[in-house]
């Protein structure tokens, strides 16, 4: 007699493909997936974010059921629901008296520490799935890391590069000679009245409207807007968003992602992180059709080879930093930072107009890219001061691809450098210029980007010294940083204490 298996599947494992359900036999397994107020309260998450993994989730259910799998789906507002993967467990199991447990492992510590207690708990055999939807299991990442000093991700990079055959020639080498563009990929987006290539908005359907109105009630209080909800929620959606940017942004995304305009919160980006993330879409997959594209002349190589980079680069780094480190990663405060993170980063609400069109239209799409997180949210708070766990908090409330595996070492150790260099060489620091020379921003802005001191001086400026001066005894030795305090070093002492203090005053009007 074939044994009765239980298969929870998480709300970001919605892949057919996905491990625990490899080999499972349709007749004697059960799927189980649970809506549970544990995953929507332990942050308070963008209604937008919620909205997305639930109307995914029971969509994906329709697509399993359809397949043939027996499917326990238990909904938030079930009254018997406990509220816990732990709780719904116990509760599936007297349900339907299974004699073992298979799932695939999840993405974040803290639900991979209750799935360790589930044999002892249950009394039941659990076994725990690689998640083979990534390239590099954990045990390649520590070897790859072991010994090492400094874990750049460049070289990392250069494995997966290796291990995928993406974008090597005959001969195993880089195409163009190069492992890496992104020196070309830097330019500002262009004026004039250049079209931009349009994300497909897709209209909510009977499923997702239950879903909105149910979010809208319930999480009232949560941060962002329901209005301009547009995500896929199905993989055949997801796959329509994908074949949208190859065919129309792509070519350009190399020249232009870090780029920034008004009024323009998508420009060239692929929107396809949330579906990636949550498992609607093959990020390998993505990455051979992108190099398809290249090699039938459709992309340029500096296109190409930046976005692979996102994918098998970076995105692997991260998930292998943040299982390396452990779940104390997120204590870390090199920096010793400990402001409070300012109100606006709620509303929007801030004459600086780079951060109240970054945080405007991440409240409105739960959406903001790459450098809008990194040099503008980002950069503000760690030249602030900000607590980095408050910053590392906001980042996974607001955004529909953050998850913690993905988000904490891009914000704690990319954004803030809260963890002393692991992951980057020198903090991501920099005054108004860097934003005036990618954006149009300043052009709309109160402040002027120019000026350093007075009441119309952009606070970038002053916070950026401020910055530098405040922790020289913690960066004075990063040799990245040279340059910086040189320059700062030249300063006589009426200037410095002069920049020093129109800081502290816009500091304290933060307050």
């Amino acid at each position: 007699m074939t044994d009765k298996v239980l298969i929870p599947v998480l709300g970001d494992q919605l892949s057919h493909g996905l491990s625990s359900l490899k080999d499972a036999d349709l007749q004697s397994s059960i799927i189980l997936m649970m809506e549970v107020s544990d995953e929507t309260h332990y942050v308070k998450h963008h209604k937008a974010k919620i909205a997305f993994i639930l109307s995914a989730m029971r969509h994906h259910a329709e697509a399993l059921r359809e397949r043939g799998w027996n499917l326990d789906y238990v909904t938030l507002d079930d009254p018997d629901n406990r509220g816990s993967f732990s709780g719904e467990v116990t509760r599936a199991i007297e349900r339907h008296k299974p004699n073992t447990i298979r799932v695939t492992e999840p993405g974040e510590w803290r639900v991979r520490e209750m799935m360790d207690n589930w044999q002892d708990q249950f009394g039941l055999p659990v076994t725990i799935c690689p998640d083979d939807r990534f390239l590099a299991t954990h045990q390649e990442f520590d070897d790859w890391a072991e010994g090492k000093k400094q874990l750049r991700m460049e070289f990392f990079y250069r494995e997966m590069r290796r291990k995928t055959g993406l974008l090597l020639d005959d001969n195993g080498q880089p195409e163009g000679g190069k492992w890496n563009y992104d020196a070309e990929n830097r330019k500002p987006a262009p004026g004039g009245d250049l079209m931009m290539p349009q994300p497909i908005r897709f209209q909510p359907d009977a499923i997702t409207r239950e879903v909105l109105d149910m979010v809208a009630t319930r999480f009232a209080d949560h941060p962002g807007s329901l209005d301009h909800f547009h995500f896929a929620v199905t993989q055949e959606e997801a796959m329509r968003q994908q074949r949208n940017f190859l065919d129309h942004a792509l070519p350009q995304f190399g020249n232009y992602q870090d780029a920034m305009l008004t009024h323009e919160p998508f420009l060239w980006h692929s929107l396809l992180s949330p579906y990636i993330n949550i498992g609607l879409l093959d990020p390998v997959q993505l990455c051979h059709e992108v190099e398809q594209r290249y090699h039938q002349g459709k992309v340029p190589l500096n296109a190409a080879e930046g976005f692979i980079r996102q994918i098998i680069g970076w995105r692997e780094y991260v998930r292998g930093i943040y299982w390396r480190e452990g779940p104390d990663y997120v204590t870390r405060n090199h920096l010793n930072a400990s402001r409070d993170l300012p109100s606006f980063y709620y509303t929007g609400d801030t004459d600086m107009q780079c951060l109240s069109q970054a945080i405007g239209q991440t409240l409105d799409h739960a959406y903001a890219h790459h450098i809008q997180r990194l040099m503008i949210t980002g950069n503000f708070a760690m030249l602030a001061g900000v607590d980095p766990e408050q910053v590392h908090r906001w980042y996974l409330e607001v955004y529909a691809d953050a998850y913690e595996w993905v988000e904490l070492p891009n914000t704690l150790g990319m954004s803030q450098y809260a963890d002393g260099g692991l992951l980057t060489s020198k903090p991501y620091a920099a005054s108004g210029n860097y934003i005036h020379k990618m954006s149009d921003y300043c052009q709309h802005c109160r402040y002027d980007v120019k000026t350093k001191t007075g009441e119309k001086a952009c606070p970038f400026n002053a916070l950026y010294w401020d910055f530098l001066a405040r922790n020289e005894e913690i960066l004075k030795g990063n040799n990245r940083l040279a340059m910086p305090y040189r320059n700062w070093a030249r300063k006589d002492d009426v200037e410095k204490q002069t920049l020093r203090d129109q800081a502290q005053r816009f500091l304290q009007r933060l307050e």
